[in-house]
């Protein structure tokens, strides 16, 4: 834009904010009526609807997976791709605030007058790689299977113990190679450190705060006890 066209672009802006009204009081009691219509709307389907509830909260359970609201799948799969823990913190503040304080700051370190998307082709790119990197991340957050799952390659004879082990909540506590946590003892090399019987007897009366196992059916127990005695 050269000073020409700037001069009157500036003299039409004149002329137009001559002829409308002041942001104060027209649009802001434009938009705060709005607003009362939108929140009275709510209110309304709330009462007549009903607002949807799940199961009552159980801070006991061990076998509960947790899911993010989905519009943070995008952030639960980049989570699950950062696997190392000294990457989380990145995962989770790093790249969200840095992305939120560029698109903040956007107004003040892009001066470029063009607004035409053909003439602009880093900004266009950067966009669009940024919106496909997102809906991708949560396409796959919104398909991904449970958070617990082991990421472990199993003879096919410990593949029942494995799911066992996952839908069991093992994971809630302990650690299995990248997944699950560190409350508890780790059990990626367990069957190294325990015999199949001692895995066992730790399953049916364990110490601390572990549950016991000893409900399981026989044959989900052992299935149990064989996947977990094989990791070594």
């Amino acid at each position: 834009m050269n000073s020409r066209e700037k001069e009157a672009y500036l003299r039409e802006y004149e002329v137009l904010k001559k002829k409308g009204k002041p942001f104060f009081p027209y649009a802001v009691a434009k938009d705060s009526v709005m607003a009362l219509i939108v929140a009275l709307v709510i209110v309304v389907m709330s009462l007549v609807l009903g607002a949807e509830q799940g199961p009552k909260a159980d801070p006991t359970t061990t076998s509960y997976v947790p899911r993010p609201e989905w519009y943070f799948f995008f952030l639960f799969e980049l989570l699950r791709v950062l696997k190392p823990p000294e990457l989380v913190p990145l995962a989770t503040v790093g790249i969200p605030t840095l992305c939120m304080v560029l698109l903040l700051l956007l107004p003040f370190y892009d001066r470029n007058a063009e607004r035409r998307p053909e003439r602009r082709p880093v900004a266009m790119t950067a966009g669009i790689l940024t919106i496909v990197s997102m809906a991708f991340l949560t396409y796959l957050g919104a398909t991904a299977g449970s958070p617990t799952s082991i990421d472990l390659e199993v003879a096919p004879e410990f593949k029942a113990g494995k799911e066992l082990v996952a839908n069991q909540g093992c994971l809630g506590c302990h650690k299995i190679g990248e997944n699950g946590n560190e409350i508890g003892p780790e059990l990626t090399e367990i069957g190294a450190k325990l015999p199949a019987e001692g895995i066992r007897r730790t399953l049916i009366n364990p110490s601390g705060i572990m549950p016991q196992y000893d409900q399981l059916p026989e044959d989900d127990l052992d299935e149990l006890v064989k996947f977990l005695a094989s990791l070594q």
